[in-house]
């Protein structure tokens, strides 16, 4: 296994600039923030980003519990890829991560001042401090689960693919917990708002006369019934509205949606 590194400060854009690095360098697997990522899928690990505080997320993507090392040193182990890049702010942590993982050593150090401008790397940095914006190597839909009630934001790339062809490249933009000066809440009433919104611009869907919900962010269940239009046909307006309101809902809230059912209660 050849491994490389990408180092630099924090917010200088060393995520982003991974998936053009694995792709011009042929770099089968990333190490970063705690998740071993293999070819565009997270294989094992915690994100460092899920963490409530700077420290925690400092020994998350150190690999300082047992139980997280082993659990992707197991996994990389499995696959065994060819290659792998370490994703770290210095030279030294990325040895540190190597000799946590047991992986060979750093075969060639790559820092982002190499690959970066100044501008790129104040445009990164500015993202970083101003919006708390960090992004994630891999699309969007490997994350959902893991981050919903987090903010998130697919950040399409359209200039090739990872690790090689021309297929679209994905990163995930997320807010973590310990970049805002506290912790937000989304009220129960808001789901119904939503609902009642995504009604009223339905074809067929009269009203929206219930709502009931679990409002847990990685699994929400909502429950909905409805008055549809007497000329309306029923299973369409249903489906459309169906699809609709579970699209609002993970948009508006980044929860994470996993059943919405509808039952037709009345015709008006």
């Amino acid at each position: 296994m050849k491994v490389y590194s990408l180092t630099g400060k924090s917010g200088t854009g060393k995520s982003y600039q991974a998936m053009n690095l694995c792709n011009e360098e042929n770099i089968e697997s990333i190490i970063d923030d705690g998740l071993f990522i293999y070819h565009s899928r997270v294989e094992a690990g915690i994100s460092a980003k899920r963490q409530k505080t700077h420290v925690g997320a400092i020994k998350t993507a150190l690999f300082t519990q047992d139980a997280h090392q082993q659990d992707v040193a197991s996994r990389i182990r499995e696959l065994s890829p060819d290659s792998i890049l370490i994703i770290g702010t210095s030279d030294r942590m990325a040895d540190k991560i190597v000799a946590r993982l047991g992986l060979p050593p750093v075969s060639r150090r790559i820092h982002i001042e190499d690959i970066t401008t100044e501008e790129e790397r104040e445009t990164a940095e500015k993202q970083r401090i101003g919006q708390g914006k960090h992004v994630i190597p891999v699309p969007t839909l490997q994350l959902k689960r893991d981050f919903a009630g987090y903010f998130m934001d697919p950040l399409r790339i359209f200039r090739g693919g990872l690790f090689g062809g021309d297929r679209q490249s994905e990163r995930t933009v997320v807010r973590p917990t310990f970049s805002y000066m506290g912790d937000f809440f989304i009220s129960d009433s808001v789901i119904t708002d939503i609902a009642v919104c995504v009604g009223s611009e339905s074809p067929g869907v009269a009203k929206v006369m219930k709502v009931y919900e679990n409002t847990a962010p990685d699994a929400l269940d909502v429950d909905v019934k409805i008055a549809v239009d007497s000329n309306a046909r029923f299973w369409d307006a249903a489906l459309d509205f169906q699809k609709a309101l579970a699209e609002q809902i993970e948009y508006m809230t980044a929860f994470n949606v996993v059943r919405v059912d509808v039952e037709i209660k009345a015709i008006v």
